[in-house]
């Protein structure tokens, strides 16, 4: 009976750790629903693992079934209230929730997801995505509802603590929002010198894109490019030059080295950048190029609503 009872309890865990493996698996493969199928069959039988609540939970979120990865994140903050994690994850679920309604229904939940996000801080001093989203809430909300920037760079100031590029960047946040675009740019360029990632480049470029200056950013994922040598940053330029109508020459060339080089790690499919050039030969009047690029780009992507406009503008050159 004994030998019976250990090895029931031994296939029993090991069935366990296959399960949820096997969910960790599908989630990382981006096979959310079938992530979601595992942990819903598994939970059936072990209703009170935490592990399995909190991958169902992801395994919601990430097919924004926000209802439903809530209540699987407050079953987890019923259990273990002072677990940072599951309250930060809970505010994030009902945050997206908040975003995906009506303006009024979205005043009901903001005060939830900001007592969540406060819990996480407070929990763990260390928490830096905690942290982050308490920045972005508190810059984001009316001050009517409990928006106010000195609290976000008072949290900015804690991520700095904790990481000078998240503090840094932070920070640059919290400026442009304020529009103080010079600080903005300042903590910025201070993160890149710190971190120097491809994150920090796109976050000054997107900035100066904001401020209207295509040409620093050209010149910042220039920058990029010579230190990083991603190849993505190539689309990048392409991108400024083709959407300001700047520098045609160097966005062309740039694109056609993105192309030459593509790889599915790059993230941005080659039928965009067929469609940058299509815009840059636009630009140039150069209707037979445009029209290749932009039969490509259609060809490639024939779903894009905004390949076919420009393939109307094209026409009309």
């Amino acid at each position: 009976m004994k030998k019976f009872l250990w090895v029931f309890f031994i296939s029993s865990f090991c069935f366990a750790q296959t399960s949820k493996e096997k969910t960790k698996d599908y989630i990382a493969k981006k096979s959310f629903k079938k992530a979601q199928q595992e942990m819903v069959t598994f939970l059936s039988s072990n209703p009170t693992d935490k592990e399995a609540i909190e991958l169902l939970g992801d395994a919601y979120g990430y097919q924004k079934k926000w209802d439903k990865a809530i209540a699987q994140y407050k079953t987890l903050t019923e259990k273990e209230p002072n677990n940072a994690n599951y309250q930060y994850k809970y505010g994030g679920a009902l945050g997206m929730k908040a975003l995906s309604v009506s303006k009024l229904k979205a005043l009901t939940i903001i005060g939830d997801v900001k007592s969540a996000f406060l819990k996480a801080a407070e929990l763990d001093p260390k928490h830096i995505d905690a942290r982050w989203a308490l920045v972005e809430l508190y810059v984001s909300l009316p001050g009517i509802v409990g928006g106010s920037n000195s609290k976000a760079l008072k949290y900015a100031g804690q991520l700095e603590k904790l990481s000078k590029v998240d503090g840094y960047l932070a920070k640059g946040y919290v400026y442009e929002y304020d529009d103080e675009p010079e600080l903005a740019e300042k903590y910025y360029k201070l993160a890149i010198k710190v971190g120097g990632s491809v994150t920090c480049y796109e976050k000054l470029t997107s900035f100066y894109e904001a401020q209207n200056k295509p040409e620093k950013a050209i010149g910042n994922l220039e920058e990029g490019q010579a230190k990083l040598q991603r190849n993505a940053m190539h689309y990048q330029i392409g991108k400024v030059c083709a959407d300001y109508n700047v520098q045609l020459e160097k966005g062309e060339k740039c694109l056609k080295a993105y192309l030459s080089n593509h790889s599915a790690k790059d993230g941005v499919p080659k039928a965009w950048a067929y469609y940058r050039l299509a815009q840059i030969h636009k630009h140039k009047k150069n209707k037979e190029e445009a029209n290749k690029w932009i039969d490509k780009a259609i060809s490639g992507l024939p779903k894009i609503k905004v390949f076919q406009e420009e393939k109307e503008a094209i026409s009309r050159l």
